[in-house]
């Protein structure tokens, strides 16, 4: 099955080379049995449109998806275009928020700052943790969405949008490594650090990220 991704944001340069960026993490959480090509949407690369893949990831990014980029409104389009057409599709952080965003939602910068490592989400009626790197939120789903995941501090953490289209708001393909360095890189920065302190005594505590990764993998297929 072939599946697109449209990234959105590059990851840290000077975390990449030991480990990898949006591409290698997707391929990685949903395993074997994808072939994977990549549009960098962020620099102005798109696909012709919905057919170019059977399935398409949205990935996370530094951006929002309410600045004033060039490539946001042909996203939504595309969007809305791979929505219409049931072809399956997944967001994942800034992929949740602009494809909520795209069908009709609405995001904010959450008054409640950052969440920032592992956190817990019921999930359908279960509890799994997974990693979290986010301001924004979505604060209106869109029309007819179901919410599949919320947490205390994020009401709106995953939606099932018509029969084909799944977002979450945290990273399952962040591993507790990469936020370790994450944590490490951001020390000064915009986060605040009681936030980075508890991301760090976290790490080493158990994410679902091999059970969500399966999860998804289920979904492109049960979808094809």
């Amino acid at each position: 099955m072939k599946i697109g991704l449209l990234q959105c944001g590059a990851t840290a340069p000077e975390l990449d080379v030991h480990h990898g960026s949006y591409p290698e993490f997707y391929a990685e959480l949903l395993g074997p049995g994808f072939d994977w090509q990549t549009w960098r949407v962020f620099d102005g690369a798109f696909p012709e449109g919905p057919g170019d893949a059977e399935g398409w990831l949205v990935s996370g990014s530094k951006h929002a998806v309410y600045e004033d980029h060039d490539w946001i409104a042909p996203l939504e389009q595309l969007i809305r275009d791979i929505h219409a057409r049931d072809i399956p599709l997944v967001g994942i952080c800034f992929g949740h928020q602009i494809v909520a965003q795209a069908l009709g939602g609405r995001v904010e910068k959450f008054a409640g700052g950052w969440a920032v490592g592992r956190r817990p989400y019921d999930l359908d009626g279960e509890t799994v943790h997974l990693n979290a790197w986010h301001q924004d939120q979505v604060v209106q789903p869109p029309p007819g969405a179901r919410v599949i995941a919320s947490s205390d501090f994020t009401a709106y953490a995953g939606l099932a949008i018509g029969p084909a289209t799944l977002t979450l708001q945290p990273h399952p393909e962040f591993s507790s490594d990469y936020i370790a360095a994450m944590v490490a890189l951001r020390r000064g920065g915009t986060v605040p650090d009681p936030l980075l302190d508890q991301a760090a005594r976290d790490i080493g505590q158990n994410v679902d990220n091999a059970a969500i990764g399966a999860r998804l993998s289920r979904f492109f297929r049960d979808h094809q």
